[in-house]
């Protein structure tokens, strides 16, 4: 059995849903659970020629051998929830789904708040999809948990149990993390964060994993990495100079434009080593370099290619097993039998 984590290592939008998706095809893994703060968080998934825009339902939906679940330490927008398992139904989300009982719930007049502080909305620039104050009232002890909410009864479970009776099976287990590792309420850019800590560790508190029973850490990085709202970003790059390089993007809940940035091998050092990680994925490196686009072989990628990754490897010092070079699941390399 494994247990691998998946984790953001820059603000966010690093491409984890791609490479999440490539694992889930690749390894099969049996439960596919997903921590972190809430539905403030989105992922692009391609299915074929669609795609599909995700703020509750794990990312590695499309493969369907798996269980989905939902960490206690996650928070329920029910109805984004209930919008996106009826959205996914050809995938049958809704007879995989396991909801823990005990994950807090996002009100309407959570929501409301988050829009109307001024702080938030404007200085801090948050989704305004509820996160912020719906984490004060749990900590208040006055939030409501999923058991509470009628229309979610068919879903719920205990996401720890079912976790950790799958790896004493002897299967494989997924964590999803969203958001980035500097968005972390500890870690990152304070004020400019979100509500809480989004590490490996809390991860895999969120789905209630032990430390011991963590077997891999994937710290995934975009080759430029990108930033939604306000706060610092020490290597940012003007508007313009991002269009001569074809960065236009935008998030996927906000709809604002990302801000773009070059490549911080400090900042990537300093992830991997709170996140305790064991694995670097690297997503657009055919943005980076355009002729290493859909190319799926280490060798046939060209020499400035190489020397950013060999850098990478260097400041870091961990092996970068998986590289994206293109929207595609198979556009990927895989050197984790190679590497590990």
């Amino acid at each position: 059995m494994t247990c691998s984590i998946i984790v953001g290592g820059q603000w966010g939008d690093e491409g984890k849903g791609k490479i999440i998706s490539y694992i889930c095809k690749k390894d099969k893994p049996s439960v596919i659970a997903r921590g972190g703060v809430g539905p403030n968080a989105g992922h692009t998934v391609k299915v074929g020629d669609k795609s599909y825009g995700i703020r509750m339902v794990p990312t590695g939906f499309p493969h369907l051998g798996a269980k989905l679940a939902i960490g206690a330490g996650v928070l329920v927008d029910p109805e984004v929830l209930l919008r996106e398992i009826e959205m996914l139904k050809d995938f049958k989300v809704g007879e995989r789904l396991v909801v823990d009982y005990r994950a807090g719930i996002i009100e309407e007049k959570h929501k409301e708040m988050d829009k109307k502080d001024e702080h938030l909305a404007k200085e801090i620039g948050t989704t305004g999809s509820g996160c912020g104050p719906a984490n004060v009232d749990r900590i208040l002890r006055v939030l409501k948990q999923a058991k509470d909410i009628e229309e979610l009864k068919s879903y719920l479970g205990d996401v720890s149990e079912l976790v950790n009776d799958t790896l004493d099976e002897g299967k494989d287990v997924l964590i999803e993390g969203t958001q980035g590792t500097f968005l972390s309420l500890y870690y990152g850019t304070y004020p400019y964060v979100t509500s809480k800590d989004t590490t490996a560790s809390t991860f895999a508190a969120d789905v209630g994993v032990g430390p011991t029973k963590v077997d891999e850490v994937i710290v995934v990085f975009k080759s430029f990495p990108t930033r939604v709202g306000a706060g610092p970003f020490p290597t940012e790059m003007s508007l313009e100079e991002a269009e001569k390089l074809g960065i236009v993007e935008y998030g996927t809940v906000t709809g604002r434009r990302r801000r773009v940035g070059w490549f911080d091998f400090e900042m990537a050092k300093k992830a991997c080593r709170l996140n305790g990680a064991t694995q670097i994925a690297l997503t657009g490196l055919d943005k980076y370099d355009k002729e290493c686009y859909g190319v799926t072989e280490y060798n046939k990628l060209t020499r400035k290619a190489k020397e950013f990754i060999e850098k990478i490897e260097e400041v870091t010092k961990v092996p970068v097993t998986l590289i994206s070079t293109g929207p595609e699941i198979n556009q990927t390399i895989d050197l984790r039998d190679e590497l590990l």
